[in-house]
């Protein structure tokens, strides 16, 4: 986890009418599509970070635990999310764990000092905990190895111990633990943020390649079906960006499948108008690796597209909230680190980074908002209490739910606004998905603070919205606890009255009124004519 993006430029203008923002034109027909929208871009992420596991998804003693003591109120809150993966264990944790100790009867396992938080490990779960979570849940995993205090030999025991038949050690282990069948997990990350210099065990561009190639060779010897992640740059700040994922991909372009990206963004200095436009920073960052990955391959002259696992992303006030891990005292007992209470505002630009993943379904199949539960996340609870819905979780659930099928190509003519930390942002940000039955799911974001008229340009493809659901941005600091969760929501996330907002024009054209600051989510209907 790395610090959000604040690249600095001239103070920002807010957009408003009189910038030319009344109106904006989206063109869109199910012919024209850009890639298929993977499940696995609705991720998330359980790190043993704070609370995320003890008081998280995991509570023995609660009223709503299960028999293995994970909380049923929170996983049928994941379910409603649509999270349908997972990252665990890390993030920085990964970096100083040792996974066999958290495997086998919990009685015999010790704690550990964890060194990326600084707090108190009880390993009460493990990998195996975590995957029959999952296993139970429908949820896939994905899982990262520790490159930064280990390597190539732990990295392989631990695939031989998630997928190995039996008759060797560690699949041997995993079946004296309890558990035969092989749990076939297929997405590994070769290590976390290996670039930045809080992660325990960092290296260098050729350290870190020369050990990723090792450690995922190794990996696949002893499962060939797996694929692999390996650590870009841990954000576009960095001062290695770029050559770092040219030197590391040098190293492993041939064996890996996936990039990673993180970004976390957040309102500076009251920047809104910034805030406003994290997609299109995004957007750029994509853009940026995109590039980096084919010079790599181009170089090579490989038929092989590397794509991005954008394994890290949220909404994060990482500067103004919170004090750095190095700040942390050594603490025990899932203590409260990076508990985010969001707003409105917040909630509209988690939208509007939707948005920005589905228009890069092409190179973007893997994605995971961090974190699921109580650390920057979309799912709060209270030890021993309710579990609750935070405003972002709105937006990423109904696009999970909407968003299937294909990516369409939506081609935006808008106005633009100047921002601080981002230059040049489009005023309107728009994406679109068709299923192969025809049901769409149409997704915009109004970053200006008067309402747009939207005109959607679908000649030769009849168009039919039925449903549409409204997140709007709010002046309000946001505020711990559910009730003012439960305020946000009634206040700023409803349903749209689509007779009163979409109106049809003649010539292919409908016409949507958008809400000033704004994200909106519209099911329908979408084919050819």
């Amino acid at each position: 986890m790395t610090a959000p993006q604040t690249d600095v430029r001239p103070d920002s203008t807010a957009p408003d009418a009189t910038d030319g923002a009344t109106g904006a034109r989206v063109t869109l027909h199910p012919d024209f599509r850009r890639g298929a929208v993977d499940r696995r871009l609705f991720g998330s992420f359980v790190e043993h970070l704070g609370r995320a596991v003890y008081t998280g998804i995991f509570e023995p003693g609660h009223p709503a635990a299960d028999e293995h003591g994970f909380r049923r109120d929170v996983a049928d809150l994941v379910q409603e999310l649509g999270a349908g993966m997972v990252r665990y264990p890390g993030g920085n944790f990964v970096s100083n764990y040792v996974w066999e100790d958290a495997v086998g009867p919990v009685e015999q396992r010790k704690p550990f000092l964890d060194l990326a938080w600084r707090t108190v490990e009880p390993n009460l779960v493990g990998t195996d905990e975590f995957l029959q979570w999952a296993e139970r849940e429908g949820v896939e995993p994905m899982m990262a190895v520790n490159l930064g205090t280990r390597g190539v030999a732990a990295a392989a025991a631990l695939v031989e111990y998630c997928n190995g038949e039996a008759g060797t050690r560690w699949a041997d282990l995993r079946i004296a633990n309890g558990r035969e069948k092989p749990y076939g997990v297929t997405l590994w990350c070769l290590g976390n943020e290996m670039d930045g210099p809080w992660q325990i065990g960092q290296k260098d561009a050729h350290e870190y390649g020369k050990l990723a190639a090792e450690a995922g060779k190794a990996m696949k010897l002893v499962d060939p079906s797996i694929s692999l992640i390996v650590c870009g740059s841990s954000s576009m700040q960095m001062p290695t960006f770029g050559e770092w994922e040219r030197t590391v991909l040098s190293y492993t372009y041939d064996l890996v499948d996936h990039i990673s990206m993180h970004a976390y963004y957040e309102e500076v200095g009251g920047d809104r108008a910034s805030f406003l436009a994290s997609g299109t920073a995004m957007d750029r960052f994509i853009d940026r690796v995109v590039a980096s990955a084919d010079a790599v391959g181009a170089e090579r002259r490989s038929d092989k597209a590397i794509t991005i696992s954008f394994d890290e992303w949220n909404v994060w006030y990482n500067t103004t909230r919170f004090g750095g891990e190095e700040n942390l005292p050594i603490q025990r007992d899932a203590p409260r680190i990076i508990e985010d209470v969001y707003s409105g505002l917040d909630a509209v630009v988690v939208g509007d980074l939707m948005v920005t993943l589905l228009n890069h379904a092409d190179r973007v199949p893997v994605a995971c908002l961090a974190q699921l539960v109580n650390v920057i996340a979309p799912i709060m609870t209270s030890p021993g209490g309710e579990a609750w819905r935070q405003p972002t979780f709105h937006p990423f659930a109904t696009t999970s739910r909407l968003a299937r099928g294909t990516a369409l190509d939506v081609r935006v003519d808008a106005p633009t606004y100047d921002t601080a930390q981002h230059g040049a942002a489009p005023v309107v940000t728009a994406a679109a998905t068709v299923d192969d039955d025809g049901s769409l799911g149409l997704f915009l974001t109004n970053r200006s603070d008067r309402v747009v008229e939207v005109e959607l340009a679908h000649v030769g493809a009849a168009l039919g919205l039925t449903e549409g659901w409204q997140m709007v941005a709010d002046h309000e600091p946001a505020v711990e606890g559910p009730e003012h969760a439960a305020k946000v929501a009634e206040a700023c996330w409803s349903v749209v009255d689509v007779a009163a907002a979409a109106s049809p024009v003649e010539g292919g054209t409908t016409r949507v009124r958008l809400a000033p600051e704004s994200w909106t989510a519209f099911a329908g209907t979408f084919a050819r004519a």
